[in-house]
């Protein structure tokens, strides 16, 4: 790596010190509900169940080392036959984040339960919380800080000068959330949600206490989506995603669309593609398919910030693979009407 590349990886090293609780994220945050919003847990109308598993790897091309974020996570509903007009959603999720030169790992498990009710004979309303436990750690003995460049190269065995305590901090937050969505017709369905993390504003820091605010804000997501059937042959699917935490924010906007491609037009077999673009950052191409009911989804995020300079545009890429099921092989008592083939 050139001396260029080395003083920006130590520069995302110590911003990841300083930004207050940026959680790991995808950008195919709808392929990963439980991580957006605990509202979303058992919000899977046509499915008793569904589990999940999510890659991405980053910032190849600037380091051996590059950022690989994956998780695996699932949900199922309870309750559905034992309730006129609501369920229960519980689920679970893991996920694991790898960074950097100085391997700045993060690893969070949470467990989260929600509430869904119909309302009247289209609309449905939800609400859902988790709590998790994370845990961060780093090698310190790998990362070269300025007090150890003697004007030709970085000498570690002179001290860093820095104020750390701590290579490994761990903690619990909460989140919680509510959903709402809105069955127009049997073409159009709309949903949005909105939810709070870290409500009990842990500490994380691998300094001494005191030497900074090492309170993790709060973190405000939101989302809308909605699904319009054309011809019985296409689905699209527009949506808009943004998150808030401190100063820093995100949005990600874009459409992914669905066409069917099996014999007897029953969706057993459909064609995705899309594009998303997330501001200030990048754009986003994306195609998958969903095979009887086992979705499979690629992305490839093209840098389009000043960090193509580095990065020759080269930003990340992403899988995800989402499975839906059924507790029996007979027709499943859905309580609200869907958009589907």
């Amino acid at each position: 790596m050139n001396k260029l590349k080395k003083y920006f990886f130590y520069l995302i090293i110590f911003a990841s010190f300083h930004l207050h609780g940026q959680d790991l994220h995808f950008s195919q945050y709808f392929n990963a509900p439980l991580l957006v919003n605990p509202a979303n847990t058992g919000f899977n109308p046509d499915f008793d169940y569904r589990v999940g598993g999510n890659y991405r790897n980053q910032w190849a091309s600037l380091s051996n080392t590059p950022y690989k974020t994956m998780s695996i996570w699932a949900d199922a509903q309870l309750f559905n036959n034992r309730f006129e007009n609501s369920w229960i959603g519980i689920g679970a999720a893991f996920l694991n984040d790898v960074a950097g030169s100085g391997n700045l790992t993060a690893t969070k498990g949470f467990a989260s339960i929600a509430y869904h009710q119909v309302l009247g004979l289209n609309s449905l309303i939800s609400a859902g919380f988790n709590v998790g436990f994370t845990q961060k750690r780093i090698d310190l003995n790998k990362l070269t800080f300025n007090s150890q460049w003697n004007g030709k190269f970085f000498e570690t065995s002179l001290p860093s000068n820095e104020p750390f305590q701590y290579s490994s901090v761990d903690y619990f937050t909460v989140q919680a959330g509510i959903n709402f969505a809105q069955f127009v017709n049997d073409n159009l369905y709309l949903n949005g949600g909105v939810s709070i993390s870290n409500i009990n504003r842990p500490r994380e820091s691998f300094f001494a206490e005191g030497k900074n605010d090492n309170r993790l804000e709060m973190r405000y997501t939101t989302f809308a989506n909605a699904s319009i059937k054309i011809q019985d042959l296409w689905i699209i699917n527009p949506n808009v995603y943004f998150s808030k935490i401190g100063t820093a924010n995100e949005w990600v906007v874009g459409m992914m669309a669905q066409r069917d491609l099996s014999s007897s037009h029953n969706g057993s077999l459909q064609f995705l593609a899309g594009a998303y673009y997330r501001a200030n950052d990048a754009l986003i191409p994306m195609v998958g398919f969903n095979i009887k009911n086992t979705k499979f989804t690629f992305n490839y995020d093209a840098t389009i910030s000043n960090l193509n300079v580095y990065n020759q545009s080269r930003g990340a890429y992403e899988i995800s693979i989402v499975k839906n099921g059924l507790y029996s092989s007979g027709d499943k008592n859905i309580k609200c009407p869907s958009v589907r083939f």
